[in-house]
């Protein structure tokens, strides 16, 4: 048994691996789409892990890998029975595998399917303008849904300039930006809602921060803690902080030591486009250059 194995091995060997390299040798430019394949197929296996390894289809592959070494097994230990009844099995594994799998597979192939997903999975991230601006149209979405129901909420939207010390004053959230989730931090009686929020590197990074007071002759006396808050970490940062009033429903937001009072949801949302966005935008970037240049002509 050994020894047959061994000899189909090494068939093997001289048939295929010997006169490929010796083909190789005589014709190194092959070599190029050989290091492709095999940096392609060593990508889509990582890409596979990373994906599959917080779901159930991990346990399938660790059942087909103790299938195979079972089967293996049994061939080499000559128990013919056992080997019968595994390679028997095998015809109508597959179908087995699908039928018990269909939700996970389904969902792979639409996240495939789907354009985003399918650049995310190959590492291309979406371009920064257009992400910022749809993060911004969530963010003004939240704000005016909390201006409706008179919800206070402080958010800051953190720019160049680092604020390690006010988010590592609340606590760690680190999540996508969304409306709800942004609506729901700040529902009266829940865990985060005392406190600011801090958007960093359009990720939601922390709630229930402490931010800096401006002191009282720098706003106006029918304004609340909040909003002196809000002005006050414009002036220790070059942060946006929007502000919702619980009393009023208004929306504010303090930049560059300013607080502009009951912005509508139209002038907001084109404020932080202008703050955040607008230097992502490559377009606009390459249209003002070329009326530079005719400018100098």
């Amino acid at each position: 048994m050994f020894n047959n194995l061994l000899m189909n091995l090494n068939t093997y060997y001289e048939q295929h691996i010997v006169s490929y390299i010796s083909e190789l040798y005589k014709y190194p430019i092959k070599l190029i789409p050989v290091i492709l394949d095999i940096s392609i197929v060593i990508f889509l296996i990582y890409k596979f892990f990373i994906v599959s390894k917080n779901s159930r289809l991990i346990q399938l592959i660790k059942g087909i890998f103790l299938y195979i070494i079972l089967t293996a097994l049994s061939s080499i230990l000559q128990l013919t029975i056992m080997n019968y009844i595994l390679k028997s099995f095998l015809s109508y594994g597959v179908i087995a595998l699908i039928v018990i799998f269909q939700p996970e597979l389904r969902r792979a192939l639409e996240q495939l399917g789907s354009s985003n997903k399918l650049t995310r999975f190959f590492g291309i991230e979406k371009d920064k303008y257009v992400q910022t601006k749809e993060d911004i149209y969530k963010i003004v979405i939240a704000a005016t849904e909390l201006a409706k129901s008179r919800t206070g909420a402080l958010i800051v939207l953190e720019k160049d300039i680092k604020i390690k010390d006010i988010i590592d004053s609340g606590i760690v959230i680190n999540s996508e930006i969304s409306p709800q989730l942004l609506v729901n931090i700040f529902v009266p009686n829940t865990p985060l809602h005392d406190g600011a929020v801090i958007i960093s590197e359009n990720k939601i990074v922390a709630g229930a921060c402490i931010l800096p007071l401006a002191s009282d002759q720098d706003i106006a006396k029918e304004l609340g803690t909040r909003h002196r808050a809000a002005l006050g970490m414009s002036k220790e940062s070059d942060s946006v902080t929007i502000v919702v009033s619980e009393e009023t429903g208004k929306i504010s937001l303090a930049r560059n030591g300013v607080l502009l009072v009951d912005l509508k949801e139209e002038s907001l949302k084109q404020i932080l486009i202008k703050d955040f966005a607008e230097k992502y935008n490559t377009k606009k970037k390459g249209v003002t250059k070329i009326r530079r240049k005719r400018k100098e002509k």
